[in-house]
């Protein structure tokens, strides 16, 4: 609304500005990298895929009012640069830069007058940004025994596997897993026998496994996933056929593999990777081509590898990993040395420092997989005792390891496992 005030029961007078629950919002989301913008409207500017150039009114009046918002909380990773075409913006002229980069925040722009031109009036950030629920149920899938096997077992939201599911794609082993989505989970890479790949295949939240989907990046197994940023997932390192490397690839939110991305770290095979502090990821130990490694790589919620941090624990070779808790903690445990097994545990806390060694429980084993479950807790299966082994152990909240849980399903090596479904 706009217009003059003659008289009310105050005997105030001025000029009303028009308000923000006044504006037309222009219904049609910004998703292009440039947008020119009208007084009296309010825009959702949408900076998933790329940043966004604003060119405001080349003419205004004092109380025109232009309302923008972060309409996906992206601003802070793509920003929004104003162009305030020709007229000042606080006072300074258009050749001054203004940028927003933060995230979940909305600009309410008001003009005042030819000095100080477009003025803000607020610039509020929305910081009780919604929160997914945790995954509530998990797999495991593939392995090797005998020969590479494709076989899934579910785990319902207490922990218990079911028995085995025939297995839907190429058998492998060695391969990644990470939830993708909030509620649904990936399959990526491994060695079907003879060769490696990069295949994957896409998990719906009802826990049913896709066929096959042509691979992207240099295939190869033993690697690591996990989840980064709430929704994507990270696949790095592992062995190529000739070298142990550092290459990672970046899963997007709707489980699109990326492009290999340039190695960062010590090159290794057999290292293991889980999500932390809700929204990051880390990668640690592993073998490389002199020994076994202790070493970690924390990941940014942006899917940046960062270098080595010194090692802590027993260095050793595919550990199982899992989140637990609800303040963004997570475990490594199990995993093999050369000539020795061990079923020690290290503790990751919220802002990725892993925990010297503790003790751990169950049977020691490598070439294991584990995977977080019924919202706040984890389990570790499967692996390796001399021999391919099924047994399970759960992880409890508090980030305990349980006893030796009776095996179910197809005894094998290498499988791999992640977390699925918002539903208990």
């Amino acid at each position: 609304m706009s217009g003059t005030i003659g008289s009310n029961i105050l005997s105030h007078s001025g000029t009303v500005a028009e308000t923000a629950a006044g504006l037309n919002w222009v219904s049609d989301v910004v998703t292009a990298s440039t947008v020119t913008v009208e007084s009296g409207n309010g825009y959702w500017i949408n900076t998933t895929s790329n940043a966004c150039t604003i060119t405001l009114p080349a003419s205004a009046e004092a109380g025109d009012n232009i309302v923008i918002v972060d309409f996906a909380r992206t601003w802070g990773t793509n920003n929004v640069t104003l162009d305030s075409n020709g007229l000042n913006f606080q006072g300074n002229p258009d050749t001054y830069t203004v940028e927003y980069t933060t995230s979940g925040q909305s600009v309410n722009l008001i003009y005042s007058d030819a000095t100080k031109g477009w003025i803000p009036l607020e610039d509020d950030v929305v910081a009780d940004e919604p929160v997914a629920p945790p995954t509530q149920r998990a797999l495991f899938a593939y392995g090797l025994n005998g020969g590479v096997q494709s076989v899934k077992n579910l785990v319902n939201s207490s922990g218990v596997i079911a028995t085995d599911v025939t297995g839907v794609g190429t058998a492998r082993y060695g391969l990644g897993a990470a939830t993708y989505g909030g509620d649904k989970a990936v399959f990526v890479f491994g060695q079907d026998g003879s060769n490696n790949v990069n295949t994957k295949n896409l998990v719906s939240n009802e826990g049913v496994v896709a066929a096959d989907a042509t691979g992207v990046g240099t295939a190869r197994h033993v690697g690591a996933a996990a989840e980064y940023g709430g929704d994507k997932a990270i696949y790095a390192y592992g062995y190529d056929g000739s070298n142990f490397v550092s290459t990672s690839n970046l899963i997007s939110n709707i489980g699109v593999v990326g492009s290999d991305v340039s190695g960062v770290g010590t090159t290794r095979q057999q290292a293991a990777a889980v999500g932390y502090g809700t929204d990051k990821a880390i990668f640690a130990y592993g073998d490389t081509s002199g020994g076994n490694f202790n070493g970690s790589n924390l990941v940014t919620n942006l899917g940046v590898v960062g270098t080595d941090v010194t090692g802590v624990g027993t260095a050793r070779r595919r550990p199982a990993t899992s989140t637990y808790g609800s303040s963004g903690t997570a475990i490594f445990c199990f995993g093999g040395r050369s000539g020795s097994l061990t079923n020690v545990r290290n503790l990751v806390s919220s802002s990725g420092v892993v925990a010297s060694d503790a003790s751990g429980a169950g049977t020691a084993r490598e070439q294991i997989s584990g995977t977080n479950y019924g919202g706040d807790k984890g389990i570790a299966g499967y692996g390796s005792a001399g021999g391919a082994t099924n047994i399970s152990n759960l992880i409890n909240s508090s980030g305990v390891v349980g006893s030796d849980v009776t095996g179910v399903g197809t005894s094998r090596v290498m499988p791999s496992a992640a977390g699925y479904s918002f539903s208990a």
